[in-house]
């Protein structure tokens, strides 16, 4: 935990820096420990999506963020420029908490329209590796000198109700990583999530909607095979995090679309019979040829569902933002 104070001018109070740790390296080892486990005995095998985030998957999905078939990334960022002075006047907010900040490049859009609007005092970036978020404040603390900055390393799976307040929040989650969540682990998140806030404090959400499967699988399985080499990464966290010895060539990369459940699936694919170790688990993995490890769900939402899970979660929906062919959105609710 660091506590430090930027310069300030005279007789103006120095912003300050703050780092607080919900979540160590220990917890996050026992976590993939307790993930690997579970998830490649099941019948289904699955793992969960996170495990790609290493610095190479951070690197390739960087990388797929620019490719002409991914488009949530830069239409998300298309309604940001558009409407973040919108959303910052109809949030009303003092602080900004971000989960999932990451490199908090996109937030910086809300940060400069929270501060035209005279109402910004502080920014709270959640995120589970410490070095990005040092990073990232290192960045903002050059370029938002005035800005208390007020990180937490944390799950907010785990941590909502421990993240700091220092003022009536905005709580951004951008990028459609709430379609990650099956839909009762994602009522659950949202009641947490509510549960945790202040009465008047607004949440932020960013959304992928529903449109055609075709566009849909081809943003997940694109010409260049940049999303293959990143769902393949997560093979090379396990061996290197595990001691294991399976081997990526071994998979092949499947997106489908899910019509009843409205979702994208990305698995992988044993291209032959599989047999290998994780040996800091003692475990044995064996697939067949041609059985399959889910390594992530992204549901897509239409409008007239995502506002009732919101309003039965506690969070009243008051604003909606699009892009003009509608494929992704900004919604805004208030506590």
């Amino acid at each position: 935990m660091t506590d430090t104070s930027a310069d300030a001018a005279p007789g103006r109070a120095a912003a300050r820096l703050h780092l607080d740790v919900f979540l160590t390296p220990a917890d996050l080892r026992a976590g993939l420990e307790a993930d690997a486990r579970a998830g490649l005995t099941a019948t289904p095998k699955w793992l969960p999506p996170k495990y790609f985030y290493d610095e190479r998957g951070s690197r390739l999905f960087e990388e797929i963020t620019r490719l002409p078939e991914y488009y949530p990334t830069r239409t998300e960022h298309a309604i940001l420029v558009a409407s973040s002075d919108e959303i910052a006047a109809a949030a009303d907010a003092e602080a900004l908490l971000e989960l999932g900040s990451g490199s908090s490049e996109k937030t910086r859009m809300l940060l400069d329209a929270m501060t035209r609007s005279g109402g910004l005092s502080a920014y709270v970036p959640v995120d589970v590796s410490a070095s990005a978020l040092e990073d990232a404040m290192a960045g903002l603390r050059r370029d938002y000198p005035a800005l208390d900055l007020h990180g937490a390393v944390a799950d907010f799976d785990h941590h909502l109700d421990r993240l700091p307040a220092p003022g009536r929040r905005l709580v951004a989650l951008l990028g459609g990583t709430l379609g990650n969540y099956p839909p009762e682990r994602r009522r659950v998140f949202l009641g947490k999530l509510a549960a945790a806030m202040q009465p008047g404090e607004s949440f932020l959400l960013g959304i992928d909607l529903v449109k055609d499967p075709d566009r849909l699988v081809a943003a997940y399985d694109d010409m260049a095979g940049v999303t293959a080499e990143f769902n393949r990464n997560v093979i090379a966290v396990l061996n290197r995090e595990l001691d294991g010895d399976l081997l990526p060539d071994d998979f092949e990369h499947v997106a489908l679309w899910d019509a009843e459940h409205e979702w994208i699936e990305m698995r992988l694919r044993a291209r032959r019979p599989v047999h290998a170790t994780l040996a800091a688990l003692d475990l044995t993995v064996d697939l067949d040829a041609g059985e399959e490890i889910r390594t992530e769900i992204s549901a897509k939402f239409r409008r007239e569902r995502i506002e009732p899970e919101l309003t039965a979660a506690g969070l009243r929906p008051e604003r909606w933002w699009t892009d003009p062919a509608g494929d992704f959105a900004l919604a805004l609710a208030r506590r």
